[in-house]
């Protein structure tokens, strides 16, 4: 026997043993996708009445300025024309070349066979040809206010990023080219990952994003040394341990969002901004939130002020001493700072210092990107599910925020997982970004429709506790740091909020990059800088424009602010106190627990 015959052997093994496998995943497959729970159609997309208007608006269109509409379809004929009567004079002529290609650069289409190779560079010509028709065509539509105008334009996006020729096997060269190099075993490989997935999400498709076994919180990840203080049915109380011999006498307390766990902040050592701010010199006290269940549901925004916020503050002075705190909060957590300081106001109690607000929305007025998710249609459909589970699910979150970055948080990993039959990396940031939380039924719908569409907060008539709260109750030193790619809370809606504070001592800081970069970003690194505008907050076109940048990160400029507010250096302090033993070791217990839904 040959060579030639020992090689075509065992590439038929291979073969025989790929389509057993395949035999095998096609059977977890099915049993997989019949656990699948009913979906809600009202979170599947927007409703029919946003369909309707678009429609409207392009008949209307078509009766009002019919020329319009013919030009634009024309030139996307000409254009199709053009380009299909390209490629076959190059094939005529017996050239296998792609015809002339001034199509944007797009990261989807990197691989070189996509510039080069006749077949794909046609599909992918066509396809960036389309989908800019699909744009103009949406951008003219003259009968639809912004809002609506902006929901149409994204989901109409979401539409065209979905049928992107990447996506589908038949027109990837790259994956197709590593199924033959692989004699199929990428493919097989690419349904094992697909099976996975469907499994562990019982029947629903969310692409894992980072290897799960590749980090373990308190181990490799949210390492920073401390101790849990106190824990509560809503939190546990983290007191970091000093790296200083002495320490400012104002504790720093930080509340992270719930809606994600507060690792973030404590990633690794050389990016953890916990481990920044215990090696400055302040005792660090940090929230872990718990990751509720069914058993939550009638838990609200009132329930995470008090038993929350004031309880994580009083505790925080028994432990200290101290009369007063430093606060930061991130986020929904920033959101509700807002909230708890306002009725702190009210009731004369005095015991927040300053207060730090990580992108923070208070004025919900412009909801940005994420407002496409925020209508009625939507918001209808939360409150129909959280009255059934109790809990609005961490993957409808998850789902959600991923869509607002469909290509680099959906359909690239699933490319990368499904048809190329790739590990998800061991990434930290990707590893966090899925290790979600649920949020509580009440709560979850107290903040849509109070804060988020309501905007009640920025109008001072949210009502909690007795009290109506306002934003013009907060008056004491505020720090505030935006981001200027945030797609979750955009920086001008955060500026806009925080310019109603009534507060003297008033800072706003403008960080590059998004919502987790902007605000994880350390020195040592040098990546993103930001602006800074000591003048009043009016306008932030106007405030942007006369701002000075600064090529370093905003941490050291955070750290100056807050030593001047933070009293003398004294002994440093180790966590816990006579009455307040060590119950834990950081990051604690409920960082780590995963309640069912």
């Amino acid at each position: 026997m040959t060579t030639d015959d020992d090689d075509a052997a065992a590439k038929l093994d291979r073969m025989n043993a790929n389509l057993a496998r395949v035999e095998e995943l096609s059977q977890r497959l099915v049993a997989a996708m019949t656990t699948k729970k009913q979906a809600n159609p009202s979170l599947e997309g927007p409703g029919q009445d946003l369909f309707m208007k678009a429609a409207a608006a392009y008949m209307a269109e078509m009766m009002q300025h019919p020329s319009k509409i013919i030009e634009n379809q024309v030139s996307y004929w000409g254009k199709s024309l053009k380009h299909y009567a390209e490629a076959q004079e190059a094939l005529k002529a017996g050239k296998l070349q792609a015809p002339p290609d001034n199509t944007p650069k797009d990261r989807r289409f990197s691989d070189p066979l996509w510039q080069t190779h006749p077949y794909f560079n046609f599909i992918k010509q066509q396809y960036m040809m389309s989908s800019e028709a699909v744009a103009t065509a949406i951008s003219g539509l003259e009968g639809l206010d912004d809002k609506d105008r902006k929901r149409v334009e994204f989901f109409s996006n979401q539409i065209v990023d979905m049928f992107a020729p990447s996506n589908f096997l038949g027109t990837n060269p790259e994956a197709l080219a590593l199924a033959l190099e692989t004699d199929g075993a990428s493919l097989v490989q690419g349904l094992e990952n697909l099976v996975r997935d469907l499994e562990h999400n019982r029947g629903d498709l969310l692409v894992t994003l980072a290897d799960k076994d590749a980090f373990k919180v308190g181990e490799n990840i949210g390492t920073s040394e401390g101790s849990v203080v106190f824990r509560s049915r809503m939190l546990e109380l983290i007191q970091y341990k000093p790296t200083t011999e002495t320490v400012h006498a104002t504790p720093l307390l930080i509340f992270p969002p719930w809606i994600n766990k507060f690792y973030i902040l404590d990633m690794k050592p050389a990016n953890s901004l916990i481990k920044w701010i215990v090696d400055q010199g302040f005792t660090l006290f940090v929230v872990s939130w718990v990751n509720p269940d069914a058993s939550y549901a009638d838990v609200g925004m009132d329930n995470y002020v008090e038993e929350g916020y004031l309880e994580a503050i009083a505790e925080v002075k028994k432990i200290t001493g101290e009369d007063k705190v430093n606060a930061v909060g991130y986020c929904i957590a920033g959101t509700t700072l807002a909230l708890t300081l306002s009725l702190m106001k009210q009731r004369g109690d005095g015991s927040v210092n300053s207060a730090t607000f990580f992108t923070t929305l208070t004025d919900f007025s412009d909801q940005g990107e994420v407002g496409v998710f925020l209508n009625d249609d939507f918001v209808d459909g939360i409150e129909e599910q959280v009255s059934r589970d109790g809990v609005l699910s961490s993957y409808f979150m998850s789902r959600t925020f991923s869509y607002l970055r469909s290509n680099d948080l959906i359909y690239g990993p699933a490319i990368r997982s499904y048809m190329m039959g790739q590990a998800p990396p061991a990434f930290d940031l990707l590893f966090w970004n899925g290790d979600g939380t649920n949020l509580p039924a009440r709560m979850s719908m107290e903040y849509l429709r109070g804060l988020c569409q309501g905007d009640l907060l920025a109008q001072g008539k949210f009502p909690m506790l007795g009290s109506y709260l306002t934003l013009t109750d907060i008056d004491l030193p505020v720090f505030a740091v935006a981001c200027e790619t945030d797609h979750i809370a955009a920086w001008k809606s955060s500026f806009n909020g925080i310019r109603q504070f009534a507060s003297i001592d008033k800072t706003f800081v403008l960080s590059q990059s998004g919502h987790i970069a902007g605000i994880v970003n350390p020195p040592s690194r040098n990546k993103y800088g930001h602006y800074s505008n000591d003048g009043p907050l009016v306008d932030p076109d106007a405030w942007k424009e006369a701002a000075e940048f600064h090529q370093e990160s905003w941490w050291p400029r955070w750290g100056a602010w807050l030593a001047k507010r933070s009293g003398a250096m004294i002994p440093a302090r180790m966590p816990g106190s006579a009455t307040h033993p060590v119950l834990a070791p950081a990051p604690g217990t409920y960082v780590v627990a995963k309640p069912s839904v």
